[in-house]
C-alpha cells in the first residue's frame, strides 16, 4: 500500500486515540496547534509500530497539519529519504515544542543533513526554526555516537552566538544543547563550562538564566560519583 492510501487508516488509528479532554491542560505547557487531538507520545509511538516506516505515509502525515498526526509523521519517516528541501518544509510548519522536539529526536536527528541543519537554522529569525537548530543540535549530542568532539566544539559558537535570544523556545533549547555537549565526556564537559561562563558575561537575560542554568547542571555533573544516586555521570 502506498502512502496516499494508507492515510485514513492512519488517521483513524489517530481519532481513536485522541484525548480532547487534555487539551485545556496541554495548552497551559504550550502544547497547542489547530486540530490537535490530545494523543500521548506512548500512544503516538504505539501507532508508529503499528503503521512501520513508510516515508510516502510520513509526508502525507505531515501534510494534514495536525500537530499529533505531524509527530507520528517524524516517527515513521524514513530518515535517509529526508531531502534538504522536506526538512525545510517541515521545520517551517512547527507550532508547537514538542512537535518540533519529537520531530528532531524521531527523524532529523538521524537524516546525514542533521548537522548541516544544525548550522543553517541556528541563524534564523523564526522561533521555531531558531528552536530545531538547537533541539537538533541537543538530540545529537545523545544520539550521535559515531561523532568525535570537533562538531561539538564548533557548534557551541552557534550556542554562544544564540544566547541573547530571549525568546522562550529559543532560550531553553540553546540551553538544553549546552547541557547535552557538556555531558557527552570530559573534554566537551570543560569546553561547555568555558562556553557557559563566556555565554555570563554577556549579560542579557536570557544569556545569564542560560549560563546558570547550565553551569547548575554541569558543576553537579563532574562532581558526581558514578556509584551514587543522583546526577549521573556520563562518560
Amino acid at each position: 500500500m502506498t502512502g496516499s492510501t494508507r492515510l485514513p487508516t492512519a488517521m483513524a488509528l489517530l481519532h481513536q486515540a485522541a484525548r480532547p479532554d487534555q487539551l485545556a491542560g496541554m495548552a497551559r505547557f504550550g502544547i497547542v496547534g489547530d486540530g490537535r487531538l490530545g494523543l500521548s507520545v506512548p500512544a503516538m509511538r504505539g501507532i508508529a509500530r503499528m503503521l512501520g516506516h513508510d516515508h510516502v505515509l510520513a509526508q502525507a502525515l505531515w501534510d494534514t497539519g495536525i500537530p499529533d498526526a505531524r509527530m507520528v509523521a517524524g516517527m515513521v519517516a524514513d530518515p535517509a529519504l529526508l531531502t534538504a528541501r522536506q526538512m525545510d518544509q517541515w521545520v517551517k510548519g512547527f507550532v508547537s515544542w514538542d512537535v518540533c522536539d519529537q520531530t528532531c529526536l524521531n527523524a532529523f536527528v538521524k537524516s546525514p543533513l542533521a548537522w548541516r541543519k544544525v548550522h543553517l537554522w541556528s541563524t534564523r529569525k523564526d522561533e521555531f526554526v531558531r528552536r530545531a537548530a538547537f533541539a537538533l543540535l541537543a538530540t545529537l549530542a545523545v544520539h550521535d555516537k559515531g561523532a568525535g568532539d570537533a562538531p561539538f566544539l564548533e557548534a557551541l559558537a552557534l550556542v554562544e552566538a544564540a544566547a541573547d535570544d530571549g525568546r522562550n523556545f529559543v532560550k531553553k533549547a540553546v540551553n538544553w544543547a549546552l547541557r547535552n555537549i557538556g555531558k557527552r565526556n570530559p573534554t566537551l564537559h570543560a569546553a561547555a563550562i568555558a562556553c557557559a561562563q563566556r555565554i555570563r558575561q554577556q549579560g542579557s537575560p536570557s544569556a545569564r538564566w542560560i549560563a546558570a542554568d547550565a553551569l547548575r547542571e554541569l558543576n553537579a555533573a563532574s562532581q558526581c560519583n558514578p556509584d551514587a544516586r543522583g546526577v549521573a555521570c556520563k562518560w
